[in-house]
């Protein structure tokens, strides 16, 4: 296993929260803040950030939240916009990817 730099990383938390959910998109906000290193709050705002913005879909079944990332979403920078969520998650996280294609 490759040393763990904590002085900077190439996703932002935004990035970091995405590839937890699609890895268990039935995660408790506790366990991606935990995961990702950041606080239950901050991971809340980015869920509702990322929602908005088209790329997660959240369903509710019984009293869990599950999470759905959205595979056909693209990048919103420019220099990324041509690229969309699935292959970036299939390269973090697997052939499985933890999107759906829609």
């Amino acid at each position: 296993m490759l040393p763990v730099s904590r002085e900077w990383t190439f996703l932002s938390n935004h990035g970091h929260v995405l590839v937890s959910l699609a890895r268990d998109p039935e995660a408790r906000m506790r366990d991606v803040a935990e995961a990702v290193g950041i606080t239950e709050r901050a991971v809340q705002q980015i869920v509702h950030d990322l929602v908005d913005e088209g790329y997660l879909h959240k369903s509710k079944t019984g009293r869990r939240n599950r999470y759905r990332v959205v595979a056909g979403a693209h990048f919103r920078h420019h220099l990324e916009a041509g690229l969309t969520l699935g292959p970036f998650l299939e390269l973090v996280n697997g052939p499985r990817g933890g999107a759906d294609r829609g």
